[in-house]
Parts: C-alpha cells; structure tokens; sequence
C-alpha cells in the first residue's frame, strides 16, 4: 500500500504515520510543501526507531507523484466524499491519499476525483479526526480486505511457551 500525505503540517502526525508504514509494509509519499524540515527532532522522535524498516518518497507536487505512477488507484480521503471507507475495495498497490491537518486537500483536486473519495463516518458537529489517525483506520481497512499480507497475525508471550495468562499464576 501506498500512504499520500499531501502539504503535512504536523511533524508528529507524520512521524506517527511513518511508524505505522514501518508496521506495516507501506509506502510513504509526502508531497510539498511540508510544514517542517525532514530532520525535524519531533518527527523523528514519534517515528522512534523504525524509520530504517520504511521507504520514503517525497514529491514537490501532487501531480509529478502522479506521473510517476501511471495508472495506479487512488483513494482520496476527506470529510467530504460521497461514501465511506469500507465502501472501497483496496488492492495491494493502492494510493490512500490524506490532507494536511489544517485545510484537508484541496477544492481542486477534489473536483477532478470526487468518484474516488471516500470518507470516515463521525459525527456531524466534528470537523475531523487526527490525521495519524485517519491514516491508521483506512490503511487497516485496505489491508484486512487482502487478509493483512506479510503481517503476523499472532503474538507471544516472552518465555511462555503455552498461551496461558501469566496472571494465572496468581489465581
């Protein structure tokens, strides 16, 4: 999967996102102008030590990143689609395409692929959610209708071998 952030302003959020694109597997793209220097100490310290296990593509506008990948399907999220999110149907090389924090993605663009929006259902007094956010439940949506490719399903305890809580120990 491909995760777009277009003009972030937040580099927590961003750094957020990348450790979830490390989690993951998935691609992230950010398209300028960004809101803070890519050394920026905030967004490494939300990304914490996994920025070695993710790829980063930056692009200085949207539509050079478009050209790069011909023909590939893109998901525009905003607040302003026509339907929601788990309406899609993702495939593997997907483009999830999110906003900056503070003004979403544009009128413009969004006039040229208003079929391919899609949305997260909340309530109607509520502007939006946190990107980092956003990003999360999308991304996992896309990847649990592909039955989470090259992703642990299953975790394990340290040192225990059966499944048993170790609180049972105390019962």
């Amino acid at each position: 999967m491909h995760i777009v952030l277009y003009a972030p302003e937040i580099p927590q959020n961003t750094g957020n996102i990348a450790r979830t694109c490390a989690a993951t597997g998935s691609l992230l793209h950010l398209i300028e102008p960004l809101g803070f220097e890519l050394s920026d100490k905030y967004l490494k310290r939300a990304g914490l030590d996994y920025w070695h296990l993710m790829e980063l593509h930056v692009h200085p506008d949207f539509d050079t990143m478009m050209r790069e990948y011909p023909g590939a399907a893109y998901h525009f999220a905003t607040t302003k689609a026509p339907r929601g999110y788990h309406e899609a149907s993702y495939g593997p090389d997907d483009f999830l395409v999110f906003g900056c924090e503070t003004k979403g993605l544009p009128e413009s663009l969004l006039s040229r692929v208003y079929d391919r929006c899609i949305r997260i259902p909340m309530r109607q007094e509520a502007r939006s959610l946190n990107l980092s956010n956003s990003v999360a439940i999308v991304l996992y949506e896309a990847l649990r209708q592909q039955g989470f490719p090259g992703l642990c399903d299953h975790g394990s305890l340290t040192g225990r071998e059966d499944p048993v809580s170790p609180w049972m120990d105390y019962v």
